[in-house]
């Protein structure tokens, strides 16, 4: 019997030449057998105000719920993500912060991947561990092994989505396995 899961995949950072969209690109090809995955922009969200948001609105922003729409259609998420002052970049948190409000959360209980990259020496450690709290009041389910954490992704990543460092590869293909193997046990 064929099983077919979604996956949806937000990238951290705005920039079009991000290392960690390149990342996301890598992982659409590295994806196990059975499981699609869309890249969903952040960029045209409004900034998160809660005047605008329901019950306090009578509709959310059009954005908003183009975006949660997307979301609610996963059975998983993956998270790649730069470190910007040691935390979640702000155009991250803002779309977390929408789309985690309500008891519609589309991100409620679902399990969630956290990847990162960036040009420094420490990957994305910091930001990954600002992620935990997060995580945690939405219930997620978290696919902490294997940390990917990719440092110098100038040396490691090619602007194509080729990833052509062998370990970071086998990391980030393990990594989405695991998420798969998460995404069922959660469907049991």
């Amino acid at each position: 019997m064929s099983t077919n899961l979604h996956i949806v995949a937000l990238c951290g950072s705005l920039r079009k030449e991000s290392y960690n969209l390149y990342l996301l690109q890598a992982a659409q090809q590295l994806l196990p057998e059975e499981v699609s995955m869309e890249i969903v922009s952040i960029a045209d969200l409004p900034l998160y105000n809660q005047d605008l948001d329901l019950p306090a609105a009578q509709e959310r922003p059009e954005a908003v719920t183009a975006f949660r729409d997307k979301l609610a259609k996963a059975e998983g998420f993956l998270i790649a993500s730069p470190e910007y002052n040691y935390s979640i970049p702000g155009g991250l948190k803002n779309a977390i912060d929408w789309a985690s409000r309500g008891k519609d959360s589309p991100l409620l209980k679902k399990p969630v991947a956290l990847i990162g990259a960036t040009i420094s020496l420490w990957g994305t450690v910091r930001m990954q561990l600002a992620f935990e709290p997060i995580f945690l009041t939405m219930n997620m389910a978290v696919v902490q092994q294997p940390e990917v954490l990719v440092a110098e992704a100038s040396k490691k990543i090619a602007k194509d989505g080729t990833v052509t460092d062998e370990t970071t590869r086998s990391l980030l293909q393990q990594k989405l396995v695991n998420l798969k193997q998460m995404i069922l046990l959660q469907k049991k």
